[in-house]
């Protein structure tokens, strides 16, 4: 037996106990039944008939009980499974003490009359007495920890739904969390003046302010994985402003495909801030076209690629591949995976996507039908001094992919795209713009469902603002920012995912969707909130500086050109242009053909006046030169 569970007080009855605990209901259930059907004065003479009984139940019905696993249980945490459990067991049990009493009976070795509806009236006290005994185990096990609660710290928890009542059911068996929930708060006007679990509901969010002035609270949890931004901002900066530490459980999207529970909970994050409130989805067209069929995600150690292969193993896929180029990242995704989803089919496979001849060989052995193209070289002003790798792999290797994807008959493709490809002004937005005109034109030559789909920053992915402001905020600062006006879109990975895998299902061919981003936040604005949940004041404790703008970067971004419409689709938060690019094959083979020869050769400066001219709206070549200190 595990240490740790042998060294536990609260509730440790061992199941020998149990046992013979049960040996005595078994007795006391038939002697009851013959009480409740006879008279006072008759039990005498059936008493050969109770004492056969009594024998017969006891060999009976303690190994069915064994069978069903009564005693394989920690009875304290008994819930309606264990009372399913409870009642099929003693029914079994009654059931082969009924035959055998039955056949007993006909042979003539008991009094001939015994009330047959005594057997009945054992199964009915016999539930009452097991069940009963096994639920007592869990009111003591709760009224212990009742008596320890004056030690414990007492918790607020906002929202009374499913979430929150599964955090307080956790919070009152485990004593070792040391922690007590005095409250919900919940906006329902349903849920006003009730009880979950013995816990109130003493009022709406709004009321956080006087409940925190009024009552002794330890700690706050955000329980409403549904929640928008703007009330878990607005409840984390009243338990700032009051000095009460606040948690949150994960985001909606965060939580797909995963266990919903207390150990999920964690501290509040920039992304919880920024979240919106989820829009349905359709799951049956998503899982459609993942259900059953081999997927295959290049970049799947990357932050988007990861999330991607979370995901879609959420929709048992036949196999699960994993194509990366970094052997560590795709470990990681492979473990992470292989926790949650053990009995998937996952392939993790190390490749680089600029290596056609080893791209065909992992197609040809695998055969995916869904691809989903992840991999990229991704960080603005790198790429501005790497221009030879930016073309090689985010427009060489994308042709690749594409081209043994046409090969090999896959029937669904899915380009992830950025904002930064529209009306390019730096090298890396450039390449996926040129990207996406591959992907694009692949769909027009084969009539196949290959779509690209755009959006804009991700927070939390790998190289991204929030990790080295997080950096800058722990060295004690100062944070450094390029503009006070710089602004762009940003979205949850997990929100971002969801968003390209409904995209990707209702995908044709050609498309090219784009997600909606909101409205664009200020990178200013950005810091200060990262700064403020790492319990610190903008100005006073980190300061902020502005280093100018970079090679490559835009004030503000864009997420379609301009003279370019967009329609909606039948996803409110995902929109597609209504004309559909033309792309000119011939042409754009040359381009990539010649660019490809160009880095090889190191022509950054010809490769740069090729990208200008081919690039609808393209204005590489007007970004300043490349400033090595300006990127660190």
């Amino acid at each position: 037996m595990d240490a740790s569970v042998g060294s536990r007080t609260r509730g440790n009855v061992r199941n020998r106990f149990v046992v013979l605990g049960d040996l005595a209901l078994i007795i006391v259930s038939v002697m009851g039944s013959f009480a409740l059907r006879l008279d006072a004065g008759q039990l005498p003479f059936y008493s050969p008939a109770i004492l056969t009984m009594v024998a017969v139940a006891l060999i009976a019905k303690l190994p069915v009980y064994y069978a069903f696993g009564l005693y394989r249980r920690l009875w304290i945490y008994a819930s309606m499974n264990e009372l399913r459990l409870i009642t099929a067991a003693v029914t079994t049990a009654s059931v082969v003490t009924a035959g055998l009493m039955l056949l007993i009976i006909s042979f003539g070795w008991v009094v001939p009359g015994m009330p047959r509806s005594a057997l009945g009236i054992d199964w009915l006290l016999s539930l009452v007495l097991v069940g009963g005994s096994r639920f007592g185990l869990r009111i003591l096990s709760e009224q212990s920890v009742s008596v320890q609660s004056g030690k414990r710290k007492r918790v607020l928890i906002i929202g009374a739904g499913d979430a929150g009542a599964l955090v307080v059911r956790e919070l009152q068996k485990s004593s070792q969390l040391n922690l007590m929930p005095i409250g919900f708060l919940d906006d329902d006007p349903a849920k006003q003046n009730n009880k979950l679990y013995g816990v109130p509901v003493i009022g709406v969010i709004s009321d956080l302010v006087d409940i925190l002035d009024s009552q002794p609270v330890d700690e706050v949890i955000i329980a409403i994985p549904s929640a928008p931004g703007k009330i878990v901002r607005s409840v984390t900066d009243v338990c700032r402003q009051n000095g009460v530490p606040s948690r949150t459980m994960p985001g909606i999207f965060e939580l797909i495909g995963g266990k919903v529970n207390v150990s999920r909970l964690r501290e509040v994050e920039i992304t919880d801030l920024l979240r919106r409130k989820p829009v349905e989805t359709d799951d049956r067209l998503i899982g459609a076209s993942l259900s059953g069929k081999n997927v295959l995600i290049t970049g799947a150690g990357g932050s988007i690629g990861r999330e991607i292969s979370r995901q879609v193993a959420r929709w048992r896929p036949a196999k699960l591949i994993l194509l990366g180029h970094g052997e560590n990242s795709i470990f990681e995704t492979l473990l992470e995976l292989g926790e949650d989803y053990s009995t998937l089919s996952i392939l993790p496979i190390i490749a680089d996507v600029r290596d056609m001849t080893r791209l065909e060989a992992i197609f040809q052995t695998n055969r995916p039908e869904v691809v989903f193209h992840a991999a990229a070289h991704k960080h603005v002003p790198l790429m501005e001094i790497n221009i030879e790798e930016a073309i090689s792999n985010n427009v060489i290797g994308t042709r690749n992919v594409v081209q043994v994807s046409v090969k090999s008959a896959v029937d669904r493709f899915v380009f992830i795209s950025t904002d930064k490809a529209v009306k390019p002004i730096n090298v890396y937005g450039a390449t996926k713009r040129l990207a996406e005109m591959v992907v694009i034109d692949a769909a027009q030559r084969t009539g196949r469902a290959f779509t690209v789909v755009r959006f804009g920053n991700v927070l939390g992915s790998r190289g991204s603002v929030v990790p080295l402001f997080k950096s800058q905020i722990a060295r004690g600062g100062p944070v450094l920012i390029t503009h006070p006006e710089m602004e762009r879109y940003f979205m949850t990975i997990p929100e971002a995912v969801h968003l390209v895998l409904q995209a990707s299902a209702m995908g044709q061919g050609g498309e090219a969707f784009i997600l909606n981003m909101g409205a664009q936040i200020r990178i200013v604005d950005l810091a200060e909130d990262l700064i403020r949940l790492s319990g610190l004041e903008p100005g006073i404790d980190i300061e902020i500086e502005f280093t100018g703008v970079r090679r490559g970067e835009k004030l503000s971004e864009d997420l379609w050109e301009q003279g370019i419409n967009f329609e909606p689709t039948l996803h409110s938060e995902i929109f597609r242009a209504k004309d559909d690019e033309v792309v000119d094959s011939q042409q754009l083979k040359n381009v990539i053909e010649q660019l490809s020869l160009l880095a090889s050769q190191g022509e950054v400066d010809t490769i740069i006046r090729v990208l200008d001219e081919v690039i609808p709206s393209a204005a590489v070549r007007s970004t300043p030169p490349p400033d090595l200190t300006s990127i660190i």
